[in-house]
C-alpha cells in the first residue's frame, strides 16, 4: 500500500459527559462513593455497561489522598469483573483523555471510559501543591500555590498587560457566568474581597473543594451511534516548560502556544474556549497565548474559578466545552488543561461538531 493510499487516522469523540456537583467538603464520602454516581451517569447517556467499554484510564494523585495507589481503590466504583483493560495518570484527567486517545487511535479498542477526582477539602491544598516544585532549591522554601500565581501576576502587571480592575473583571464575569452551571462550587457575583497574596484578592483565586468528572470517547460510526452530535477530538497535544521558574518568561506560556498549533487550533478561529486559568491573571496568560479575541466566548461554564476540583478540573473543561458541542451551542471548540507552578504543563484540544 503506497502512502496516497494509507487510511488516515481514526475520528475519535466526546460522547458523553459527566461530573459531579463541586462542593466545599464532602467529608462523608469516600473517593468511590463520591465517583460512583458520576461513572453511573456517564454510562446511562450512551447506553453502555461497564464491560462494553474497551478501555479505562484516570487521572489522580496520592498526594491528595495521603496513601500510595489510592487510584487502586477508586477501580470499586468501576468494577474489575469481567476483566477490564485499565490504566492511570498521576495526572490531571485531561492527560488520561490523551492516553485514552491514543489508545483508540491504534483500533486496539472502539471505546474508552475516562474519569478523575479530587479531594483537596481533608489538607491543605495548598502546601500540597509544592510538592511539584524543584526539590533542591524551591520546594525547601515553601512557596504555596497562591504565592507563585501572585508572582506571575505581578509579572504581568508590571509588563503593562493587566492591572488589578481587569483581573478583577475576570473574576466577575467567570462567576456571574457560573449562575447557570448547576455543577459549580461557586454562583453568582462575589465580592472581590481583600488581598491573599498581592496581587491577587480573594476573588482571583479558585476555590478549594472535591469533585470527579467522567467522560466516554469513541470512534467512527460507533461514536454517531452513541452520540447525537458527537464532539469530535480535531486535534490534541500537550507541551512543558523549564522546571526552574527562574529561566521562564511568567507572561507568556510558550507550551500552551505550541500545543494549540499543533492540535490545529490556529487553522480556522473557534467560538468558545473553556481555559483551565485557576486564578484571574492566569486566565490574561491564555488569552494571549491563544491568541482568543473578544468574539470567543471564555469558560461560558464559569470555568476553575467557580469550581476546581485539583486532578479533574482539565477534564471537566474538555467535558465542558464537548457539552457545548453536544447540545448545539458551539461547533468549534478549544479546551485547555494546565497542571504545575505558573502554567508549568499544558494541554489543548479542538473540537468539533458536525456540520448542521
Amino acid at each position: 500500500m503506497t502512502s496516497e493510499e494509507a487510511p488516515g487516522p481514526r475520528d475519535i469523540a466526546v460522547v458523553a459527559f459527566a461530573q459531579t456537583v463541586h462542593r466545599r467538603s464532602t467529608a462523608e464520602s469516600s473517593e468511590v462513593e463520591m465517583l460512583m454516581p458520576v461513572l453511573h451517569e456517564v454510562l446511562a447517556q450512551t447506553g453502555l455497561r461497564t464491560a462494553d467499554i474497551g478501555f479505562t484510564c484516570s487521572g489522580s494523585s496520592d498526594y491528595l489522598a495521603g496513601r500510595a495507589f489510592s487510584f487502586t481503590l477508586a477501580l470499586d466504583g468501576v468494577g474489575a469483573w469481567p476483566p477490564i483493560s485499565e490504566s492511570h495518570v498521576e495526572m490531571d484527567g485531561a492527560w488520561a483523555l490523551h492516553e485514552a486517545w491514543t489508545k483508540l487511535l491504534t483500533g486496539d479498542a472502539d471505546t474508552a471510559l475516562v474519569y478523575s477526582y479530587g479531594k483537596c477539602s481533608p489538607g491543605s491544598v495548598r502546601d500540597v501543591l509544592t510538592r511539584q516544585l524543584d526539590p533542591y532549591y524551591v520546594a525547601p522554601l515553601w512557596p504555596d500555590a497562591i504565592a507563585l500565581a501572585a508572582l506571575q501576576a505581578q509579572a504581568l502587571m508590571d509588563a503593562g498587560h493587566t492591572d488589578e480592575r481587569a483581573l478583577a473583571a475576570v473574576a466577575d464575569r467567570s462567576r456571574a457566568d457560573a449562575t447557570a452551571n448547576p455543577h459549580a462550587q461557586l454562583r453568582g457575583r462575589v465580592p472581590h474581597g481583600d488581598h491573599v497574596v498581592r496581587p491577587l484578592r480573594t476573588g482571583d483565586c479558585p476555590p478549594v473543594g472535591d469533585g470527579a468528572a467522567a467522560v466516554i470517547l469513541a470512534a467512527g460510526d460507533r461514536a454517531r451511534r452513541l452520540c447525537a452530535r458527537p464532539a469530535w477530538i480535531r486535534g490534541i497535544d500537550h507541551r512543558i516548560e523549564a522546571h526552574a521558574l527562574g529561566v521562564r518568561d511568567l507572561t507568556d506560556s510558550p507550551s500552551t502556544r505550541l500545543a494549540a498549533e499543533r492540535a490545529g487550533a490556529f487553522e480556522r478561529p473557534v467560538d468558545t474556549a473553556e481555559l483551565h486559568a485557576p486564578f484571574s491573571s492566569q486566565e490574561v496568560v491564555l488569552r494571549r497565548a491563544l491568541r482568543l479575541d473578544d468574539g470567543v466566548r471564555v469558560n461560558p461554564s464559569g470555568g476553575a474559578l467557580a469550581a476546581n476540583p485539583v486532578m479533574a478540573a482539565g477534564l471537566i473543561r474538555i467535558g465542558e466545552a464537548a457539552a457545548r458541542i453536544h447540545r448545539g451551542a458551539s461547533d468549534r471548540a478549544l479546551a485547555h488543561a494546565t497542571s504545575g507552578p505558573c502554567l508549568q504543563q499544558n494541554l489543548v484540544a479542538v473540537l468539533e461538531g458536525d456540520p448542521r
